[in-house]
């Protein structure tokens, strides 16, 4: 499920050095908790013609299968070169990543060479653990270079917001215990099997941990089965909780904790022209959804998308909702919403981007946005509509003036930098491709005349001196191509 914000930092579980064996397995296991230790490029979206600064981190991972590590998206995201490391030897095994999922921070790996690793056991991905039981987590974090294991309670299972992408939000176990990053991708045990991965922690609490559960898990691990990772699918609505009893009396629904209100319908989304704002959601698949937009799934209230979470693209729901008195039973078929990762932060893409005569325009990303921190109202109203208004049918990209770099031409340029561009030589930008050919395909009016939302007057550059400063742009700033087009 999309959200656009989260207050959950990356993070591991602070270990202690275990004496004897874990989880009343043999010691044979820590053979298959494996270091990993990932050399990083991070796309530069400031200067987005530059390759980017490195860096470098640590974290864990485990074999689940003949040559299959599991680990979190987030140790490996942006990766350049990967190394593994078994407990208790020197030597560095390269890997590589074969299937990442940044919306739910797992990732698959394997070994260009898995010789060595023939006899080492497998991990077997066991069920969600219950509130107050134990569970083992083991993992390299900080302060150390040999494996370490510590044990946590379960405190809490609840449906949250996951850091890495800061829009996604599904199924955690929370668990006390301290923090220390280094133990991202562990394996957290009980009776022997995996009820989930080490992943994050919340900065404004100690003690406080949370994992991936088995049922996020084993969805990914079923979604790359057939060679691809699809994501997940989404109903397609915002819900507002219906506690108030003169609300509820308004609507003509009983007093009975059921039902919230339906108040957006994406457009192009699972539910575009079944649902409407308005309608009252009663259940899906049968369970019933509580006046807070709860539902009763193993145990435990969560919230109703996890109806939705376990589920796939093409897979049905059965939705029933009241609307105007009258009860409807549908069946809805799920798809994916992909405008929806305008919200995502995105990994492993290089930053689109087009330079015109010192401009430089960009699409408006998550990623941008936390580098620019726009603050004109229009690009906020833009972004924060983008989905739900369906703003992505007409708009592939937003355009963004980014950058306004000094040159003769740009001079007398100034205050446009941060706006969205309206239209182009009078036609309205679709996205960055559209923008380019407008920019630079067929032939050139006198002057390219550059529209933007909330500018008292357009951007003017005379045609005739665009070539002469794109040189002098490229040769100042080292910029070796003049557009990059695709991620």
């Amino acid at each position: 499920m999309i959200r656009q914000a989260s207050a959950l930092v990356l993070a591991i579980f602070s270990l202690l050095p275990a004496a004897h064996s874990a989880e009343n397995g043999s010691s044979s296991l820590y053979r298959s908790v494996l270091r990993i230790e990932v050399a990083t490029q991070i796309p530069d979206y400031e200067t987005p013609w530059n390759s980017g600064r490195f860096s470098g981190g640590i974290g864990t991972g485990f074999l689940i299968g003949k040559n299959r590590i599991l680990t979190n998206a987030h140790v490996v995201s942006n990766q350049q070169r990967i190394l593994v490391t078994v407990h208790g030897s020197p030597e560095k095994y390269p890997a590589k990543v074969e299937f990442i999922a940044h919306d739910c921070d797992l990732a698959l790996l394997s070994l260009e060479d898995d010789s060595d690793f023939a006899d080492f056991p497998h991990f077997t991905i066991g069920e969600m653990p219950q509130l107050e039981s134990q569970v083992t987590v083991i993992g390299y974090p900080v302060g150390g270079e040999r494996l370490s294991v510590t044990k946590g309670i379960v405190s809490r299972i609840d449906f949250q917001p996951y850091s890495h992408s800061r829009a996604d939000s599904h199924l955690v176990v929370q668990i006390d215990a301290a923090i220390n990053p280094g133990n991202s991708g562990g394996p957290v045990l009980q009776g022997g099997k995996v009820v989930g991965v080490a992943f994050q922690g919340l900065r404004a609490a100690d003690n406080t941990g949370y994992i991936i559960p088995t049922p996020v898990v084993k969805r990914f691990l079923k979604d790359t089965a057939d060679g691809s990772y699809d994501e997940y699918a989404e109903l397609g609505i915002s819900e507002f909780p219906l506690h108030n009893p003169a609300m509820r009396k308004a609507l003509g629904i009983p007093a009975n904790g059921q039902g919230v209100l339906i108040t957006n319908t994406v457009p192009t989304s699972s539910v575009d022209g079944i649902l409407k704002n308005g309608d009252i959601l009663i259940s899906l698949d049968g369970n019933p959804v509580d006046s807070d937009g709860q539902v009763l799934v193993d145990g435990e209230k969560v919230n109703l998308n996890e109806i939705i979470e376990r589920k796939f693209s093409g897979d049905k729901v059965a939705v029933r909702f009241l609307r105007d008195g009258s009860w409807n039973d549908v069946v809805v078929t799920l798809k994916p919403l992909p405008p929806s990762r305008m919200y995502a932060v995105q990994y492993e893409k290089k930053p689109r981007y087009v330079v015109f005569a010192g401009l430089v325009f960009q699409p408006l990303d998550t990623n941008l946005f936390a580098t620019a921190k726009f603050n004109d109202v229009t690009v906020r109203r833009l972004y924060t509509d983008y989905v739900s208004k369906g703003i992505f049918q007409e708009k592939k990209d937003i355009v963004m003036l980014t950058r306004i770099t000094p040159d003769p031409v740009t001079s007398q340029i100034e205050n446009f930098t941060g706006l969205a561009v309206d239209k182009i030589n009078g036609t309205a930008v679709r996205d960055l491709a559209h923008a380019h050919e407008l920019l630079y395909g067929g032939t050139p009016p006198e002057f390219h005349v550059i529209e933007l939302h909330g500018a008292q007057r357009p951007v003017i550059i005379p045609s005739e001196k665009v070539a002469e400063a794109n040189a002098r742009v490229q040769a100042n700033y080292g910029i070796a191509k003049l557009a990059n087009l695709k991620d």
